[in-house]
């Protein structure tokens, strides 16, 4: 018998809930494997949790409300794991990308297609050190 690998795991961290189901839907469509956050520090907790070593992406949004921010939720992903694969998107905070984005990170401007999270993705993915 054999057994599938199991798919990448991606954490979604979105505070705005239609642009969360949205990208979980592709995501999973996509083959990955999906956890949510609503803000900054659920993220982080779930960084800091039992599955962050199986962590292999991190989508997130800039702007979370109360708390961290994204580009310290991608940092925070990054300090555990230098291989994670960081995506973020943004409706406002682009031009602010080369100053405080992780390394080897992709960002995406809203509005989107889900398409694009999904290949941006899948792209990291195919580096010889993705995690997955």
């Amino acid at each position: 018998m054999t057994m599938e690998p199991p798919s990448a795991l991606v954490l979604v961290v979105e505070d705005e809930v239609l642009i969360q189901d949205l990208l979980v839907d592709a995501l999973q469509e996509g083959g990955f494997q999906t956890m949510i956050a609503n803000d900054g520090a659920e993220a982080i907790a779930q960084i800091d949790g039992p599955l962050s070593g199986r962590l292999s992406g991190v989508v997130t949004d800039i702007r979370l409300g109360v708390g961290p921010d994204g580009w310290a939720v991608a940092t925070r992903a990054r300090e555990l794991n230098s291989a994670v694969a960081i995506v973020y998107v943004s409706a406002d905070s682009s031009a602010d990308w080369p100053a405080h984005g992780v390394p080897g990170s992709v960002m995406i401007s809203k509005p989107f297609a889900a398409a694009q999270v999904v290949v941006a993705l899948a792209n990291l993915a195919n580096r010889s050190d993705f995690p997955g």
